[in-house]
C-alpha cells in the first residue's frame, strides 16, 4: 500500500470514529428539518438552518437563490462536492410521528436525513486535514423546475471550487436496510415531458359529421404511444413514456369539444433514444389528429438527462464501504429521475441508494408517500455513504493506485 494510501486509510478510521460522535445532534438536527419542511424555492429558512448548525466549521455562499456552498479542507485545488438537497414535497404528512410536519409540505423523500447527514460529516471533519477538499452543497429545488442542480451549474460552483467530482447519497426503500448501492453507469433516467394540444371544430354529439371530435383524437393519440415506444426503442433499452393527464370537454354529455390536451413524461435511458423517441410521438399525434379532422400541436418540455454513475468512483465507494463495515447492495437502477444527473453529466460523479425502513409499516411507504419515515439510523448511514464517496473521489483525485478491499472482490460489494 502506498504512503498515500495509508494516509486515507487512516482519515477514514479517525473521520468515522469522529463522525460517530456526532450523530445524535444529527438525528436531533433531522427532526428538525423534518417537522419545518419548505417546498421548492422557499428553502431559506433551511439553509439559515443548516448554516447556523454548521457555523464555524463551514462559510457559505448564496448560490441558485435559496442553496448554498462552502468549502472545508485545501482552500485551493481540486474539490469533491458532496450534495444535499433542501426542498420537501407539498402533501400532508400522515407519519404520525412525534416530530411530525403540520402544513401542507412534507419530507416525504429523505432530504430531511441527507441534510443532516451532510452535517454530521463536516463537523466530524473539524479536527481532520483533509487531502482534497471538500465542498458542501445544499442544493434547492431538486423536486421542481426550474432545477436546483442545473442552476448551480450555470452559476459557475464547480468551477469556481475547481470540484473534480460530485457525491451523493440518497435513502431508498428498495435497498436492504442499512446497505448501500453504488453501481457504474445508468442509474436513473432522463425525464422529459410532453403536452399534445388537439383543436378542432366542436359541435353537438347528436350531429358529430358537423364537428370535429378531439375526444376521440387525443383517445387514440394516448392508445397509440406505447406502440410507439416499442417501434422506436430498442426492447434492451428500458424507455416509457406515461400519461398522467387527459383532458377534454367541460362536463357536458352533448357537446362535441373543440380542444382536448393531454400530458406525458417521457423516460429514456440512452440519450440517442430522447430526440427520435419524441418525434416519433409527435409524427403519430399529428398524423392521427389528422386522421379525425383536427390538429396536433406537440411540445417536449426538457427535464433532466441521464444519471450515469462513474465506474471507477462506484467501486472505489464499494471498496470504502466495506473497509467502514457497511453492507454493499446490487445497484439501484430506474426510470426515476434526479437533477443530480446534471452534475453527472458535467463531471464524473456518483449518486448512491441507502437502504431504509419505516417502523411498523408493511408493504413499506415508498418515497414521495405521505407515510414514508426512515428511522433515525438512516443519519448515519447516509453520512456513511457520503464518507465512502469522498474518499474514493479523493483516491481518484490524488491518483492512488486502487486496490479492491479483498471482501469487495469476492462479491461483497454491489457494483
Amino acid at each position: 500500500m502506498s504512503p498515500g494510501a495509508e494516509q486515507l486509510v487512516e482519515l477514514a478510521a479517525r473521520w468515522s470514529a469522529a463522525l460517530e460522535r456526532q450523530l445524535p445532534a444529527a438525528e436531533r438536527l433531522r427532526q428538525q428539518l423534518h417537522a419545518a419542511p419548505r417546498l421548492s424555492g422557499d428553502e431559506h429558512e433551511t439553509t439559515a438552518r443548516m448554516t447556523r448548525e454548521l457555523e464555524g466549521v463551514v462559510r457559505f455562499d448564496a448560490v441558485a437563490d435559496a442553496g448554498a456552498v462552502g468549502r472545508v479542507g485545501p482552500e485551493h485545488g481540486p474539490a469533491v462536492a458532496l450534495r444535499a438537497e433542501l426542498d420537501a414535497l407539498p402533501m400532508r404528512e400522515r407519519t404520525g410521528a412525534r416530530f411530525a410536519a403540520s402544513g401542507e409540505a412534507m419530507h416525504a423523500c429523505g432530504h430531511d436525513v441527507h441534510l443532516a447527514a451532510l452535517a454530521a460529516l463536516l463537523r466530524a471533519s473539524a479536527a481532520l486535514a483533509l487531502p482534497v477538499g471538500l465542498a458542501a452543497l445544499l442544493q434547492p429545488r431538486e423536486e421542481a423546475y426550474p432545477s436546483g442542480a442545473l442552476d448551480v451549474l450555470r452559476e459557475g460552483v464547480l468551477e469556481r471550487h475547481e470540484v473534480a467530482h460530485v457525491i451523493a447519497a440518497h435513502v431508498h426503500p428498495g435497498v436492504p436496510v442499512g446497505a448501500v448501492a453504488a453501481g457504474g453507469g445508468f442509474i436513473n433516467a432522463a425525464a422529459d415531458e410532453i403536452e399534445v394540444r388537439v383543436e378542432g371544430r366542436g359541435g353537438h354529439g347528436g350531429y358529430p359529421h358537423e364537428g370535429s371530435d378531439t375526444v376521440a383524437a387525443i383517445a387514440h393519440i394516448a392508445t397509440g404511444i406505447p406502440e410507439v415506444v416499442r417501434r422506436t426503442v430498442a426492447p434492451l433499452n428500458p424507455a416509457i413514456i406515461s400519461v398522467g393527464t387527459l383532458t377534454a370537454g367541460d362536463g357536458a354529455a352533448n357537446v362535441l369539444p373543440a380542444h382536448a390536451r393531454l400530458l406525458a413524461t417521457m423516460r429514456t435511458t440512452d440519450p440517442a433514444d430522447r430526440e427520435p423517441l419524441f418525434q416519433a410521438v409527435r409524427a403519430m399525434a399529428e398524423r392521427v389528429a389528422a386522421a379525425f379532422g383536427t390538429r396536433a400541436e406537440v411540445v417536449r418540455t426538457e427535464g433532466e438527462p441521464v444519471l450515469v454513475n462513474d465506474h471507477e468512483l462506484a467501486l472505489g465507494a464499494d471498496d470504502w464501504l466495506a473497509r467502514l463495515g457497511v453492507d454493499g447492495a446490487e445497484p439501484m437502477r430506474s426510470l426515476g429521475a434526479d437533477d443530480f444527473s446534471y452534475f453527472s453529466d458535467a463531471v464524473p460523479s456518483l449518486m448512491m441508494f441507502v437502504g431504509v425502513e419505516t417502523a411498523g409499516e408493511q408493504p413499506q411507504p415508498a418515497l414521495h408517500h405521505p407515510r414514508f419515515l426512515p428511522g433515525s439510523e438512516a443519519v448515519g448511514a447516509v453520512a456513511r455513504a457520503l464518507l465512502a464517496g469522498y474518499l474514493a473521489a479523493a483516491e481518484r483525485v490524488l491518483g492512488i493506485e486502487h486496490h479492491r478491499d479483498p471482501l469487495v472482490a469476492s462479491g461483497r460489494g454491489g457494483a
